[in-house]
């Protein structure tokens, strides 16, 4: 690999879109490797043997490993908002139909991987010890858990429901991030292993519990 000859032509015109193109293809190298190695382990050579770069490439990209993963952090907390945003949208004008394109929207096959999951999970047991990840992540956090709880109060309203809407939308994320973690834990192939049908039923089943005018479960 002539790093020096890489570099030249990361640099060349048109140099946005090419630098664009190849810092993707990092942030997708380093989502798969981190599935695979963990986020103590990971090394910025894992990354560019999984690419198929050399080191200096990605240096010369992400001037370190931290910067890297915070750029792959907000590109997966990016494409997340951005795809609940827009299965809310599709849904139409019923908050019911809007609260559940947000909730099934979670195990859709385009966010719910077995990479990006790995990488979440990874994520979130460093967020703690680095402020900048909770910095990438909490005002879309927050933006997602205003959209439920709106929707909750709508339903509320709608059906004479006596419920606390905060409560009822703490409760449904806690169910979705519990789902995601329970098929982190067990692990591709285990009996117990959480699919995107399974956590639909899951999702449908408490939708109906928590507002049955509005939800069958199973439906």
């Amino acid at each position: 690999m002539n790093i020096a000859r890489d570099r030249a032509l990361d640099a060349a015109p048109p140099r946005k879109a090419g630098r664009d193109i190849r810092r993707a293809q990092l942030i997708g190298a380093t989502i798969a490797a981190l599935a695979r190695k963990g986020y103590a382990a990971l090394t910025v050579a894992d990354v560019a043997k999984e690419a198929g770069l050399s080191a200096g490439i990605v240096i010369f990209h992400f001037t370190s490993k931290d910067e890297l993963l915070a750029a792959v952090l907000h590109a997966l907390a990016t494409e997340y908002h951005q795809h609940w945003a827009s299965r809310v949208r599709e849904a139409g004008p019923s908050a019911a139909e809007r609260l559940k394109a947000l909730l099934l929207s979670d195990f859709d096959t385009s966010v719910f991987t077995p990479e990006k999951l790995a990488a979440w999970i990874a994520f979130w047991g460093e967020t703690q010890g680095r402020p900048v990840y909770d910095q990438i992540c909490s005002g879309l956090d927050a933006q997602r858990q205003a959209a439920s709880e709106s929707l909750c109060r709508e339903l509320v309203v709608e059906g004479g429901y006596l419920a606390d809407p905060h409560i009822l939308m703490r409760t449904l994320e806690a169910l979705c991030d519990g789902l995601w973690l329970g098929l982190a834990a067990h692990g591709a192939g285990h009996s117990d292993r959480v699919s995107a049908p399974d956590a639909h039923k899951i999702i449908m089943a408490a939708l109906a519990a928590l507002f049955p005018r509005h939800f069958v479960a199973g439906s």
